[in-house]
């Protein structure tokens, strides 16, 4: 079994899970030129049980022995499956919560919003959980990243002002709305997850004492995918936007697109095994709020790439600025805080 011992690599292993958690959105901007949302998401969700998969029968296996992926799961109790699978549940359901909004209002607000708030209420109970890291460098660096996060809001609003557009106003309104509901629940899969992984599985416990990240990320993937056909179900019947979706017109999608929305699952499924596999090193605390810096990733994604603050006004330029600023010394100092 794969898993990083020293605090450096951690740190660099944290920054593909921000790069991961920030970029899989693009998928879901790609596909959605021609797919909805809802139909996209089914793609997703099979992708990261893919990922759990592979992860889990090739690194997770490495050397085998009582700590390798399959014997960990059999070896494991129906009372360690419920915490990784209630987190996938609480996940999915801020998850599609988070597409909505993606959807809805764009990547440059949906996640600095949605996963902002997600950063600070995840970072704050992880910490709980192992209680790694100076407190007050970790405090300080959440702050400041609030205080990015209400830069992005201006921003957003500066540019509906600008605009001047009743729809548009209504719109943002409904995925401001969807985000700050998906980053409240999102908050809370990654300490679930982690009430059972072994944090310090450089030197595990007796077999049957707790988790291996892969093990557990595997068996949360599969709460993603249980409870999907009742959240995306749901989704599907009363859309946030849009008339009701089909099942059946899943199957009428083209290959490519499928492949899409796998990636895309493939995608924050990397940086989300890292991120449980840093945390005995980075802790918890730091190792979850470092990838949740994918918010200045995802707003860049949007600024720059797919241009969602296009014809906004000078105020909204200084905004964003002032959240890159501000999120890179906020991420600094949590990157301080566990060294």
């Amino acid at each position: 079994m794969y898993y990083c011992s020293d605090y450096a690599t951690a740190v660099m292993l944290c920054v593909v899970t921000m790069l991961c958690w920030g970029s899989w959105g693009n998928t879901q901007k790609l596909a959605g030129k021609t797919w909805r949302f809802e139909l996209f998401y089914w793609d997703y969700v099979l992708g990261l049980v893919i990922f759990a998969l592979l992860a889990g029968f090739t690194m997770g296996s490495l050397g085998g022995g009582a700590w390798s992926f399959a014997e960990n799961l059999k070896t494991s109790s129906a009372s360690q499956w419920i915490w990784p699978f209630l987190g996938g549940i609480v996940f999915n359901a801020s998850n599609i919560l988070l597409s909505a909004a993606i959807a809805v209002a764009g990547m440059s607000v949906a996640f600095p919003v949605g996963v902002g708030l997600a950063l600070v209420g995840g970072t704050v109970a992880n910490w709980f959980v192992d209680g790694k890291g100076n407190p007050w460098l970790i405090w300080t660096g959440l702050a400041i990243i609030v205080a990015s996060i209400i830069c992005n809001a201006l921003a957003f609003k500066a540019k509906q002002n600008a605009a001047g557009s009743a729809s548009d106003s209504s719109s943002v309104k409904k995925g401001l709305l969807l985000a700050v509901c998906a980053g409240l629940l999102m908050s809370w899969f990654s300490p679930l997850v982690n009430r059972v992984v072994d944090m310090g599985f450089a030197n595990p416990a007796p077999a049957g004492g707790k988790m291996t990240p892969y093990a557990a990320f595997f068996v949360f993937t599969l709460g993603v995918l249980a409870s999907n056909f009742v959240f995306n179900t749901i989704m599907m019947k009363k859309p946030v936007s849009g008339e009701p979706v089909k099942g059946s017109e899943w199957f009428k999608g083209g290959m490519l697109v499928h492949l899409v929305g796998i990636l895309g699952g493939c995608i924050w499924a990397t940086g989300t095994l890292l991120s449980f596999v840093t945390a005995g090193t980075a802790g918890a605390a730091i190792s979850y709020a470092l990838g949740q810096g994918a918010t200045l990733v995802s707003a860049l994604w949007g600024i720059l790439v797919w241009k969602e603050f296009a014809g906004a006004p000078r105020k909204s330029s200084i905004m964003n600025f002032a959240m890159i600023v501000l999120f890179v010394v906020g991420l600094a100092l949590l990157v301080k805080a566990g060294s």
